[in-house]
């Protein structure tokens, strides 16, 4: 047999941490008999109500009493856990605007369940389990009781050795099983606390998707902070260069007219390449995040987008208070892109763009009168899919009606802070 394999048989390795989970089993017998006078009373007053009516009144009592300290052991159970192994248990979520509505919810019942009648049993088997550490500490530590005692009290016939050996041989192998016991019961216990202590799996789920959505929108917050960030530095360094570049060539050509015809060729390509990349600059800059948003908000930044159209557009924005930056955005580029896909494909001659909020929800929707058609549902790779997308990564809602012959209206529903 190998060294490693003889190793797993070594019981010390067994006691590492056992001392600790001992600790939690001793710690937890109080918690878990702490109720159980209060159903013994319970038992004892039902019993006496069958035989005297006026002892119905007193039924009820213990059951309250069990609601009251419900919340009193759930906190030791909770400080034994975290004191001794190292493990927190996760609260469940807790109804705090009524106490009927917390005392009625089913975390407090499970809570109860665990304390009146999962507890009591745990008792019984942490009694086991220490009795048996107790017999195997007894019978393997027998010699050293034997030579302890006094001279005329000992037995020395070898049928009396015999017997302890074997008696010390069994409280061996009881200290081997001891760590092992102890550990499977533990294991038993912090699951049954984590199931009817904790949360239950519905609300695991609903704190992870709490968690995941938290998250997600600080993700959001963090790119579209970030979006203008870029834009700002574009504005106020790469753009300001380039203005600085044509006024000078501008200035070169109006003043150097002494020139040679190829110079000023080439000095008006460059002039003329310059202003080109301000124009591709600032469209760059309104795509990424556009000034006038940050500074003046939705109308303002949905009137300039309307009035750099070929067509006519109605814009109406009724916002009492702006919404986040975020969704703010999102509304913007929602608005900017079909728009630009009116112009592109719809063959209209007038859109109208609304902008309201209605309590928590902030409504987008943008009509044309053009020839329709626009389909979502095949609609994969195009703008109407991206806009989808922008929309419901801030769990908003998209729909596009869009008949053939017109007219074609996008609504979107963004969900606002309260």
């Amino acid at each position: 047999m190998q060294l490693t394999t003889w190793l797993r048989l070594v019981p010390g390795r067994a006691f590492r941490g056992a001392g600790h989970r001992t600790a939690l089993v001793v710690a937890g017998l109080p918690l878990h008999l702490a109720v159980v006078p209060l159903w013994l009373w319970l038992l004892g007053a039902m019993a006496a109500s069958v035989r005297t009516p006026a002892a119905v009144a007193v039924t009820p009592l213990p059951l309250l009493l069990t609601l009251l300290v419900t919340p009193l052991l759930t906190a030791g159970q909770r400080r034994r856990y975290r004191a001794l192994v190292g493990t927190d248990l996760p609260r469940p979520a807790v109804d705090k605007t009524s106490v009927v509505r917390r005392l009625t919810g089913r975390a407090v019942w499970r809570q109860v369940c665990y304390h009146a009648v999962v507890g009591p049993l745990f008792a019984v088997l942490d009694l086991a389990v220490l009795a048996v550490w107790a017999a195997a500490l007894a019978a393997a530590s027998l010699y050293v009781w034997i030579w302890a005692l006094p001279t005329q009290w000992r037995v020395t016939d070898l049928g009396y050795s015999t017997q302890a050996a074997y008696v010390t041989v069994g409280g061996l192998a009881l200290l081997f099983l001891g760590p092992r016991l102890t550990d499977a019961l533990v294991r038993l216990e912090t699951r049954a606390a984590e199931v009817l202590l904790g949360p239950s799996h519905t609300e695991k789920l609903a704190l992870r998707v709490a968690d995941l959505a938290e998250s997600r929108a600080g993700v959001l917050d963090a790119a579209d902070a970030e979006r203008r960030r870029i834009e700002r530095d574009l504005h106020d360094g790469a753009q300001q260069r380039l203005v600085s570049l044509a006024v000078n060539l501008g200035l070169a050509r109006a003043t150097l007219g002494d020139l040679p015809e190829d110079a000023r060729k080439v000095l008006d390509e460059a002039h003329r390449e310059a202003k080109e990349a301000i124009a591709e600059l600032n469209d760059l800059v309104r795509g990424l995040h556009p000034a006038v948003l940050e500074d003046r908000g939705l109308d303002a930044a949905l009137s300039g987008i309307a009035a750099r159209l070929p067509i006519p557009v109605r814009v109406a924005v009724d916002l009492p208070r702006r919404p986040s930056p975020t969704v703010e955005a999102v509304a913007y580029f929602v608005v900017s892109e079909a728009l630009t896909n009116v112009v592109k494909h719809a063959q209209a001659t007038r859109a109208d763009v609304t902008v309201e909020r209605i309590g928590d929800t902030l409504l987008v929707v943008v009509a044309d009168d053009g020839a329709g058609g626009a389909d979502l549902a095949v609609a994969e790779g195009t703008g109407l899919t991206g806009l989808a997308r922008r929309v419901a990564s801030v769990d908003g809602t998209f729909s596009c009606r869009s008949p053939a012959g017109g007219p074609t209206v996008i609504t979107v529903e963004l969900p606002c802070a309260p």
